[in-house]
């Protein structure tokens, strides 16, 4: 059962949120609190796995209460509950909340958007991979894509659609950006998956506000990382793999939104194994080392030396992250499609196939082994015969394995 806290200054909002909960209380554990300081009180005698805070309160602020919840409970996934707040109290929880939810608040809404949170939670074995997810703010930008936009927002003819071009083509700026647009607290009220929209609503005073004055994007330290892995290599792959998914939606003859969220899939699926380079270097480097000495596939290194593999990593970032639920299982299982409810085509589908056309193109850039397409699954999906048009989409004549007849 999950234990929520709700924070708030007002007791008719506190008494509102208890009545309108009150059918969820068989699902979770509910308490409230009427200050910053009363929560933090509360928390010292339990653990909650969140806590929903309204923002303007008086003495603590929900951003004052949520970087103490953020430095003495890691664990702890932090909302955001507020109507509409002025920039500066807005840019402050920008690196301090999970999500945000707007008032007033819908249950259903609360509801799908706390258990997406957590869908994947269980799949986690190490704690301490939990812990770190939870803290994570941002994923690194490759430093060449990080210079790129700085430098074009600072430009006195910075475009939409070249901030735009510059975020879709980075997987830490792609994650972080979908991140702020799919949150209430901008007020779009809808699922975003492409980057370049993201920033056109946004618009380009808010989105230079963000780089250069909250600092929402990180640029990757690729001096510590790159004797096991190559931050470029990683780059390539993912956008490879991001334009494959793309192209193989279009020879389904999918929808334009369709065809965006698998673009941007592509571009995230490996969004765990950046963030486990950077933050757990040695643990890493001791799954790389057993991959290459043992012979065996990255996410069986991954599982064996971890309790779990990038992508369940990458995904419950996603997933806490708030962004839309066909990106969260693509990324959590272009590996394993078969162990996902979905059953049709969908970003998923065009991720896992991507992937094995992109390591037929490039290499396997360091992996020990081959992956080969699930065509069981393929095959569930009634798509069986449609792989090689996929191939020959993505591979042109000349490639390995393009043009096959």
């Amino acid at each position: 059962m999950k234990k929520i806290l709700f924070v708030d200054d007002e007791p008719n909002i506190l008494e509102g949120l208890e009545r309108m909960l009150f059918p969820l209380q068989r699902e979770w554990r509910i308490a409230f609190a009427g200050s910053g300081q009363e929560a933090l009180d509360i928390m010292k005698e339990q653990a909650f796995d969140v806590i929903v805070s309204d923002m303007r309160m008086p003495g603590m602020d929900g951003a004052a209460l949520l970087t103490e919840v953020k430095e003495r409970y890691p664990d702890t996934v932090r909302f955001v509950l507020s109507g509409q707040s002025d920039r500066e109290t807005t840019f402050r929880s920008v690196g301090l909340a999970h999500q945000f939810i707007a008032k007033p608040c819908n249950p259903k809404a609360l509801k799908a958007n706390v258990d997406s949170a957590f869908a994947l939670r269980e799949l986690l074995g190490n704690e301490n991979l939990k812990r770190m997810i939870s803290q994570a703010d941002t994923l690194p930008a490759l430093p060449k894509t990080y210079t790129a936009l700085i430098d074009e927002l600072q430009s006195e003819d910075a475009s939409v659609s070249t901030v735009g071009e510059i975020v879709e083509s980075d997987i830490g700026m792609t994650a972080k950006i979908l991140q702020l647009v799919n949150s209430a607290f901008f007020g779009f009220g809808q699922d975003v998956a492409s980057a370049t929209q993201a920033v056109s609503l946004l618009g380009l005073d808010t989105v230079k506000a963000l780089v250069l004055m909250v600092g929402v994007f990180s640029q990757a330290d690729s001096k510590k990382v790159s004797e096991m892995l190559s931050l470029n290599a990683l780059w390539r792959h993912s956008m490879t793999v991001g334009q494959y998914s793309q192209k193989i939606s279009r020879a389904e003859k999918a929808g334009k939104d369709l065809i965006g969220d698998a673009y941007t899939a592509g571009v995230l699926h490996d969004a765990g194994q950046l963030l486990l380079a950077v933050n757990f270097i040695d643990d890493y480097r001791r799954v790389l080392d057993f991959a290459s000495v043992s012979s065996v596939p990255l996410v069986d290194a991954e599982r064996e030396v971890l309790g779990c593999t990038h992508a369940e990593v990458g995904a419950y970032l996603l997933g806490i992250w708030g962004l839309p639920d066909s990106i969260i299982q693509a990324v959590a299982f272009h590996h394993c499609p078969n162990l996902c409810p979905a059953v049709s085509f969908g970003p998923l589908t065009a991720v896992h196939a991507a992937e094995i056309f992109a390591h037929d193109a490039h290499g396997p850039d360091g992996d020990c082994s081959t992956p080969q397409i699930d065509l069981e699954y393929v095959d569930s999906l009634g798509l069986a015969d449609r792989v090689d048009a996929w191939r020959d989409a993505c591979l042109p004549c000349g490639q390995e394995g393009g043009c096959d007849q």
